[in-house]
């Protein structure tokens, strides 16, 4: 296992967050296998994993409450495994890898209406007294928003990057790195944030800070975001990754093509970035539905 978890992280750049559900997945499986086998699963033993064997495995995932998303990655993760073995040891994987995953339906994302996302942003910015603060709320959903940013992108980004340019360069999942325009609105709030910020930052340190000057915590975030829609009516899905969702969906509305939002969000399949054609399309029949004469 420690092999092949080198593996994904030195060949395939694999973030560490990536690499540490990968182990948690497989030693779930391993640990299966003791139980089922009634001993320490061996590079033999693996190699002799049949049909039988998944289908206990998956039913042993189903009647422990896991859900079918939760199992279907799993299985992802133990086949990546036994490829890597089967090239590694010369084993016969065919059988884990003919193992199908159980059926379920991906959850569209939901994301906040433009009228909801600006007062959203308006109502975080007064969670805070501290004007300072408030000011650093706001700067980080309007990038949320306005960037289509991971809160993780967001938070990674430095001192050395501001003031923002007018495009700039993320790093995202696995090391893939991006171009990004940046509105006008998103570098006047970052602008604001700096000039009220009372902490002194070097060049190396986090672009936006904590109360007592370290790396500003998501929680923080997804607190104030918690607060301000709770405050507004709006559904618990209104989180801090919803805005990224926002982002695309309202380009999409606009006429943006698809092809150049997968580039902006930085996904690696077009495939998920059609996730939100369907938001689209629920959103259009559902206007045909009350606009058409016969409806």
């Amino acid at each position: 296992m420690d092999r092949w978890l080198e593996h994904l992280a030195a060949l395939r750049g694999n973030s560490d967050k990536t690499v540490d559900a990968y182990r948690r997945d497989l030693s779930g499986f391993l640990g299966f296998l003791t139980t089922h086998l009634g001993a320490n699963p061996s590079a033999k033993s693996l190699g002799r994993v049949g049909i039988s064997d998944m289908r206990a495995w998956l039913a042993h995932g189903r009647r422990s409450g896991r859900g079918p998303r939760s199992i279907a990655r799993e299985l992802s993760a133990v086949k990546s495994f036994y490829r890597w073995l089967g090239e590694a040891d010369g084993c016969d994987v065919t059988a884990v890898l003919a193992t199908r995953a159980p059926k379920f339906s991906p959850g569209l994302p939901r994301p906040v209406s433009r009228p909801d996302t600006r007062t959203l942003i308006d109502m975080v910015e007064v969670q805070s007294a501290d004007s300072w603060i408030a000011a650093r709320d706001v700067a980080v959903v309007t990038l949320l928003y306005g960037c289509g940013l991971r809160i993780s992108e967001a938070l990674g980004l430095t001192r050395a990057d501001a003031p923002l340019p007018e495009v700039m360069r993320i790093t995202g999942k696995g090391n893939k790195e991006r171009l990004v325009p940046v509105l006008p609105v998103v570098r006047k709030a970052v602008d604001t944030y700096l000039r009220l910020c009372p902490l002194a930052q070097g060049p190396n340190d986090p672009l936006f800070l904590g109360k007592r000057g370290g790396p500003l915590n998501p929680r923080l975030i997804q607190k104030v975001m918690q607060q301000a829609r709770m405050q507004l009516g709006l559904p618990a899905t209104a989180t801090p990754h919803a805005l990224r969702h926002s982002f695309a969906t309202h380009l999409l509305e606009s006429g943006g093509d698809l092809r150049a939002i997968q580039e902006l969000l930085g996904h690696a399949s077009l495939s998920t970035t059609q996730a939100y054609t369907a938001v689209d399309q629920a959103r259009l029949m559902e206007v045909y539905k009350k606009a058409h004469p016969k409806g």
